[in-house]
């Protein structure tokens, strides 16, 4: 488990505070929700209003109830067409598919065409997947040739029109019958195509639901009468044409007043036709970024983002066609959301309108969303934004807060461990904390309890030096008194309380003297003048001398014989040898090796003392440099040990470090000298 540091801990607070804005976006979800409902009630309240409104003048608007079936709808058109025969600028052009039409014409459907109203007009687009076969010809009018059949209704009585041309170009209306005059109201052009032929007529636009169809005859031998009739907008079994059916423009003004910005109202024809298509658009509220600051692009940009999700948070809405003049009733929803192609959503409500007299209508009126993201979406983004931003702001605060207070802790530590060294010795005080708060009273706690520790162990250092000054006179006194005593006294001269009271009194003084010296040495270091000598030099020249006074035992020198260099005091150095040398001796047995040794570590030289002597307790390894420790027994029994406090000593003196511990092959004990080498 990672470390919970305070930085850690904080950043958790920090991070539970974005709760703010997650409750704030339930709040606004609830709020969006809320508002859909209300606007989803006022919609179906003003949805009975309009459908009260068309009821009161559908009769003189609506297309009556009819027995046919077929419908000829025409598209309403919001500029006039240029006639010639090609379909580029009628209203269902698509540059996709270069054609007016959704689909493209087959051999089981040769005929396909489009139908387009203005105020005054009727406009047909007709393509003819064959080719005519034979036009028209005058000097023989009565022999079969292509022509369009056009059906019309005036004043309740049928009228026919033949529309015919002697070749691609303009074409001429004839009436039908006995008289066959031209009818120059009906104009048009026959175009020829790869795969047959295309007439585009203009005629004079018949009342809502007249009945009006046209046939394509194309000349037939093997037919009774010479022609075959395409197309099936025509007369149909029982004799009945379609009826022609566009918007109403007249419904459309009549509805428009009465929607309130965002809203759309469709009256559509049980088949599915759309009779009226009002709406009343939003105001655009184009924000202009060049006059916004940094902070207001920012806070914008925001909430157009914050908007999307809102829209990713709504029911998915039914997908419809857009600008569609058919729809099917099937897949218009009672009332929920809907969307036109890539438009915004909107609630929609639906109603039918039932009469005895006339067709029934569908009014479907929608209220685009818009506004309810707007309202909505604003009030996320101030809520979200604005608290994000405090809890941003907040967290930058508390993790700075944090960072300080890890920074005086952290120091407070360093300071606490640069004044001990490796040895829990006292080398320096604490700098003075002026802070009043919680942590300048816990570093003053420490100043005080480190210059507490450093006034006892000045004491501790001082004691030997003060214990062995104050003890040497009364212990002479003692010596001289017993020597007194003895030549006073021969008859007790040989008493063995005298000898060992003299015993006593010649350990107390080698105590004493030990004492004595560590002070003396400590309190000399004031005077050392580092410099720059060969350890090999002195490590082997001491060894030797070693050798030579020491012939019970095997002092020998390993390690190079020149280029150790080092700073420092070669006679502390010499004197350090001494002190563990010595020590080698006390715990070897006779004929036993001890042997110095030197070598290169990285940045340090290792000089090493090697003994072969008893193990040393694995508990006393880091003890047995502390003063009044020995392992001597027998003779050597009650030695304080001062010998190794001093080999201490020296070695910090050369900011080096000292160990001991027990060696294989060969066995014995190595006390291990680490000094910094000379760069």
């Amino acid at each position: 488990m990672p470390r919970l540091t305070l930085k850690r801990q904080l950043l958790i607070a920090c991070l539970l505070t974005l709760l703010i804005p997650w409750a704030g976006l339930q709040f606004v979800l609830e709020l969006d929700q809320a508002l859909r409902q209300q606007a989803s009630s006022q919609l179906a309240r003003q949805a009975e209003r309009l459908a009260s409104t068309i009821r009161r003048d559908r009769e003189a608007q609506l297309p009556a109830q009819q027995a046919s079936q077929r419908v000829l709808y025409a598209d309403a058109l919001s500029r006039p067409l240029y006639l010639d025969g090609y379909g580029d600028d009628w209203p269902t052009w698509s540059e996709e598919t270069d054609s007016a039409y959704a689909s493209p014409v087959t051999a089981s459907e040769p005929v396909q065409w489009q139908a387009a109203v203005d105020r005054q007009n009727l406009y047909l687009l007709i393509r003819v997947r064959q080719a005519p076969g034979r036009y028209f010809d005058p000097g023989q009018p009565q022999r079969p040739h292509a022509h369009v059949r056009l059906y019309l209704s005036r004043d309740g009585q049928p009228h026919t029109r033949e529309i015919r041309t002697p070749a691609p170009g303009p074409v001429v209306a004839q009436s039908t019958g006995t008289n066959g005059a031209s009818d120059f109201r009906v104009t048009g052009v026959w175009q020829a195509t790869g795969q047959g032929y295309q007439v585009e007529l203009r005629m004079p636009r018949p009342a809502l639901n007249t009945p009006v169809g046209f046939e394509v005859w194309h000349p037939d031998a093997g037919m009774s009468g010479g022609y075959s009739v395409l197309g099936n907008m025509g007369y149909d079994a029982n004799r009945h044409l379609p009826h022609l059916l566009h918007p109403i423009r007249a419904l459309e003004a009549e509805i428009q007043p009465l929607l309130a910005a965002g809203q759309r109202a469709l009256v559509i024809h049980d088949k599915g036709w759309v009779l009226a298509d009002s709406s009343t658009p939003v105001p655009e509220s184009e924000t202009d970024f060049d006059q916004l600051g940094p902070w207001q692009i920012v806070e914008q940009i925001t909430l157009n983002g914050l908007r999307a999700m809102l829209r990713r948070y709504q029911p998915e809405p039914t997908r419809l066609p857009q600008n569609a003049s058919h729809y099917h009733l099937g897949t218009l929803p009672k009332e929920g959301l809907v969307r036109h192609g890539s438009d915004e959503s909107a609630l929609v409500y639906r109603t039918t309108l039932n009469d005895m007299n006339t067709t029934p209508v569908t009014l479907v009126l929608e209220q685009s969303l818009k506004d309810i993201l707007a309202l909505s979406g604003d009030t996320l983004g101030r809520v979200i934004v604005r608290s994000v931003f405090f809890v941003g702001l907040l967290v930058l605060i508390l993790l700075g807060y944090a960072s300080w207070l890890s920074w005086r802790i952290a120091k407070l530590q360093r300071n606490v461990a640069a004044s001990f060294d490796a040895d829990g010795r006292l080398i320096q005080r604490m700098p003075q904390n002026t802070s009043q708060d919680e942590l300048g009273d816990l570093s003053r706690q420490f100043s005080h309890l480190v210059d507490n520790l450093q006034g006892y162990t000045d004491y501790l250092e001082s004691f030997a030096r003060r214990l062995s000054h104050e003890l040497k006179t009364p212990v002479a006194v003692v010596r001289s008194s017993l020597e007194n005593l003895k030549h006073d006294a021969p008859n007790v001269a040989g008493s063995p309380y005298i000898a060992r009271a003299s015993q006593a009194t010649d350990r107390l003084s080698q105590i004493l003297q030990g004492m004595s010296e560590a002070a003396r040495l400590e309190k000399s270091f004031d005077q050392v003048e580092p410099e720059v000598f060969d350890l090999a030099d002195v490590a082997s020249q001491a060894a030797a001398a070693y050798e030579s006074l020491d012939p019970d035992h095997a002092i020998r020198y390993a390690g190079p014989a020149s280029g150790c260099k080092m700073s420092g005091s070669p006679e502390l150095i010499v004197q350090l040898l001494d002190k563990l040398v010595d020590n080698a001796r006390d715990f070897t047995p006779a004929g036993g090796l001890i042997e110095v040794r030197l070598v290169a570590q990285g940045a340090r030289w290792r000089l090493q003392v090697f003994n072969a002597g008893p193990p040393l307790p694995d508990h006393l390894a880091s003890e047995i440099f502390n003063p009044f420790v020995s392992l001597r027994e027998g003779a050597q029994e009650g030695h304080l040990g001062q010998g190794l406090q001093i080999v201490r000593l020296i070695t910090a003196y050369h900011r080096g470090e000292v160990h001991a511990r027990n060696s294989q092959n060969p066995d014995g004990v190595v006390f291990d000298v680490r000094l910094p080498r000379q760069a």
